[in-house]
């Protein structure tokens, strides 16, 4: 019978004018990444370099496809089923739990297979080439085979969790960028050293698909810094993958039962109900008590940002707190790195490595926040209600603009201790560190003006996020990996009039990072992208206008 829920999760989405759009647009891109290095002089390359190269940049392509797009739909399965009342008729059913979950998972990674399946024509270019053989190929999908299916396992144990579809996706994307890309930050400072902790991090970045990937089209080094080296890190991947898949799938069973619909939420405790003694202690301990019953929203406060805020998870005035805390901590620890900095580890360096920092939790955080501040409201009948009220539509959209601004700004601010410490160590960075912190300002901007654009333009809060993601993901990343084949087959003029669409790029050259600092970007880039951020509002002000006319 869980042939029916594979037909329903996969038949269903393929049969949407989206899905051919999203297959065509995949073929297209894989297309273009082998073409971006594709060899253009008539030498024979007798090693074979060239054509690693290019295998290179189609398989992090794919791994990019892989880890944007095989979240988002195990993350909104369960929570989507919860919320419109099919989850019960499912449980309800002969099924076994065992055979829901398993239904849900084939159709989800059936669908991502369809979409792997763009990119073989290009696959067999690169093969084409010469340098690698069919078992490179085979490696590299059966590895991102089982990263599809980690991220769906994980996207499916988020959403029995989760209570609403933009909190679901929100929280599933926040888990697979930390084991992508977090994981790897260990060994990057400890490598080379002795003891527990070099050996941990050894493992540690062994739960990280791109650092699989790397060994398997032998890439050594990243940033000079020595980030790969040589060790079984995609069979320790694979032994990873298999053991976290077997683990949330066995989790997530479990919890496919009657108790999954009647959870019972406590009553809690309120702040302002306790004797004086209790609540002159919790004043004196918390800065920010959870607890405390909120005062009313006074007139000069826009009620739709107040919304956003107390019913987000994270918008919570303590859970800002402890954000901002980790930024600095984490700011503080790489600025320490400049203050005992050797001649690898100097002031561009650390500031490098912040910099990719800030630009990855905007990147992150903002499409996750932009994405469904309108497509959710629509998804879940909840814009009806907005449009009933008697606040007008600039003010729905710049209550909820500022819901997004306020916690980014935060984190942004959060990072600048770092800044201040590496002008101390080094005097006279302080142009290049201001010119930095415009980059990451206007970054902050455009991606949550595209954000939001893009996402009014969806009823689904799933589609708009993959939406928001990729095409942030393209201002940010295709400029890179023409960047990447600089002198070859690109030249210089070339190379640095697409990193002027990329503000990344932008601030990595304010502070003179290895590889950038022949490019000049600003201020080209700032208009670049205040114009694009400013075409993206008019376009936001536009849909917003429309929704809110009547029916």
């Amino acid at each position: 019978m869980n042939q029916a829920i594979i037909n329903r999760e996969l038949a269903s989405f393929l049969r949407t004018r989206r899905a051919v759009w999203l297959q065509v647009a995949l073929a297209i891109l894989f297309a273009t990444l082998v073409l971006l290095r594709w060899p253009t002089d008539a030498r024979i390359d007798r090693f074979g370099e060239r054509s690693r190269e290019v295998y290179r940049t189609f398989g992090f392509g794919l791994l990019a496809v892989v880890i944007l797009i095989s979240p988002v739909f195990p993350a909104t399965s369960l929570v989507r089923e919860r919320i419109q009342g099919t989850l019960a008729l499912l449980l309800a059913s002969p099924m076994r739990a065992w055979a829901i979950y398993l239904g849900k998972m084939l159709g989800i990674l059936g669908l991502i297979l369809v979409l792997l399946m763009m990119s073989l024509p290009a696959a067999a270019a690169c093969k084409a080439m010469g340098g690698i053989s069919s078992g490179d190929l085979l490696a590299l999908y059966g590895l991102l085979i089982l990263v599809a299916a980690e991220f769906t396992a994980l996207g499916m144990l988020v959403s029995s969790y989760a209570k609403s579809i933009d909190s679901a996706v929100r929280i599933t994307y926040g888990l697979v960028f930390a084991l992508a890309l977090l994981t790897l930050g260990p060994h990057q400072f400890l490598q080379g050293g002795t003891g527990f902790m070099s050996d941990a991090a050894e493992y540690i970045r062994c739960a990280s698909p791109i650092a699989a990937c790397m060994e398997l089209f032998g890439q050594q080094d990243v940033s000079g810094q020595g980030l790969i080296s040589a060790a079984d890190i995609a069979k320790r991947h694979v032994v990873f993958g298999v053991f976290a898949t077997l683990f949330m799938a066995i989790w997530t069973i479990s919890r496919l039962n009657h108790r999954l619909l009647d959870q019972a939420k406590s009553a809690g405790t309120i702040t302002n109900e306790l004797g004086l003694l209790s609540r002159v202690f919790r004043r004196l301990m918390f800065l920010v008590d959870p607890q405390r019953r909120k005062p009313g929203i006074p007139w000069f406060v826009n009620p739709v940002m107040v919304k956003e805020f107390r019913t987000r998870r994270f918008g919570r005035s303590h859970w800002l707190m402890r954000m901002v805390s980790i930024c600095v901590i984490v700011s503080l620890m790489l600025a320490c790195f400049t203050a005992v900095g050797s001649a690898d580890w100097n002031v561009e360096t650390i500031g490098g490595i912040l910099v990719v920092l800030q630009m990855g939790l905007v990147i992150l955080i903002s499409p996750s926040l932009s994405a469904g501040l309108i497509s959710t409201e629509r998804e879940s009948g909840g814009w009806d209600l907005l449009r009933m009220t008697p606040v007008s539509s600039l003010r729905i959209l710049t209550g909820k603009l500022a819901s997004v601004v306020w916690p980014l700004s935060l984190i942004l601010l959060a990072t600048i201790p770092g800044y201040f410490v590496m002008i101390y160590v080094k005097p006279g960075t302080q142009q290049s560190m201001i010119r930095v912190l415009i980059c990451l300002a206007l970054t902050l901007f455009f991606g949550m003006l595209l954000s939001t654009c893009i996402g009014s333009f969806f009823r689904k809060t799933a589609t708009a996020t993959v939406a928001a993601y990729s095409l942030l993901m393209t201002f940010i990343a295709v400029p890179m990996l023409i960047w990447v084949g600089r002198d070859a087959p690109f030249s210089h003029s070339t190379v640095e009039s697409s990193l002027t669409l990329s503000p990344a790029a932008a601030a990595l050259s304010a502070i003179r990072v290895r590889g950038f600092e022949d490019y000049e970007l600003i201020p080209l880039n700032w208009w670049i992208v205040g114009g694009l951020s400013a075409v993206f509002f008019l376009g936001l002000l536009i849909q917003t206008w429309r929704l809110s006319k009547p029916d």
